[in-house]
Order: structure tokens, then sequence, then C-alpha cells
């Protein structure tokens, strides 16, 4: 198989990966109610915390984190940078639309993170630290996300990072379309703040 006819692949490798649904696994094995009926409904560590259990909501982090890195480091090994940057398509993509779940998923930001780590590693770091800083300013998880998100792809191409860059425009278009109810809520003033429970 030649690497372009591996691609299509790359993609279904990744979605595989981004669709495993670790915060309502986690959840479910703590023996907590099931997290989509609390909160945003999300099966992410924002809605996890919400139950009131930093360590479940910090391994739902790491392991939504870690199944997008997953993807694209084995893709990426397999048949170089553009099958990563595929798998890194399809982990996001499986993320928020899980085919388990009947394609109601998470809102991405964790996975989108794995993706930039597996990818280009400084771009993570750039995006951790914007988080950061508007989450402290805001304590608004969503808020923080969505400035990290729609500075990555400049910050990338700024660089000459070109196909990074287009690729996480794209990655950042969707966080903003699995965002659009937190978006509503915080131009209504009434988005929870980060560590308010459901």
């Amino acid at each position: 198989m030649g690497l372009e006819a591996f691609l299509p692949v790359a993609f279904v490798i990744g979605y595989l990966f981004g669709s495993i649904p670790f915060g309502l696994v986690l959840t479910r094995l703590a023996g907590t109610q099931d997290i989509r009926s609390i909160g945003s409904g999300s099966i992410g560590a924002t809605n996890v915390l919400r139950t009131g259990n930093k360590g479940l909501a910090a391994g739902t982090l790491l392991l939504d984190a870690l199944k997008g890195t997953a993807a694209v480091v084995i893709a990426g090994y397999i048949a170089g940078p553009n099958a990563a940057m595929v798998a890194g398509l399809g982990a996001f993509l499986g993320h928020l639309f899980p085919v388990w779940l009947k394609f109601r998923g998470g809102k991405g930001v964790a996975t989108y993170i794995g993706v930039l780590l597996g990818l280009f590693w400084p771009g993570m770091v750039v995006f951790c630290l914007l988080w950061l800083a508007t989450a402290f300013t805001t304590r608004y998880s969503s808020l923080s996300a969505l400035v990290a998100a729609f500075i990555t792809p400049v910050f990338l191409w700024w660089f000459g990072h070109l196909a990074l860059a287009a690729l996480f425009a794209v990655l950042t278009l969707l966080m903003f379309y699995a965002h659009r109810e937190n978006i509503k809520r915080l131009q209504a003033g009434r988005e929870s703040r980060i560590g308010e429970k459901a």
C-alpha cells in the first residue's frame, strides 16, 4: 500500500481512537451518574469535573488528550506526516461525533491538545499557556479553550507551519461549532465557571 493510499486508513485509525468516550467510561466505572445527564451533557473533562471528582476529571483530560496523540504518532510512524495530520483530523472528529454515542460526543479541547502534542509540541505549550491565562482571568473553561484555539492556527502560520495551520484552522472551526451553546451562554452571562457543580 502506497503512502497516499494509506490516508483513508489513517483517518479511520484516528477516528476510532478519538471516539473512545473516556469521560463516560471512567465515570461509569466510578459509579457516578451518567455524565450526559448533568451540566452541559458533554463527555469531556470539564463536565466530569462537575461531578466533584477531580481525579476523574484529570484522568479524562489525560486520556482524551493521549488518544489524539496516539493516533497521530501511530499513523505518522507508518506513513509519515500527511498520514499523521489526517489521523489527527480523524481523532478530533471521532471525539466530537463518536459513532458509539449516536454521534454526540465532547467539545474536543483535550483531543485538540493531544493532536497538537503529537504534531508540534510547541503549539501545545502555547495553547495550554493561553488556556491557563484566560482561565485564571475569567474562570470560564469554554472561553479559555476558544481563545487558545483561535490563536493557535495563527501561531502555527506565523512560524511557517502552513499545513498545520490549515489543519488547526479547521479543528478550531469545529471546536467553535461544538461550543455553540457555550457561546450563547457566555453572551447571556449564564455560562458556568470552572469548578461549579451541576
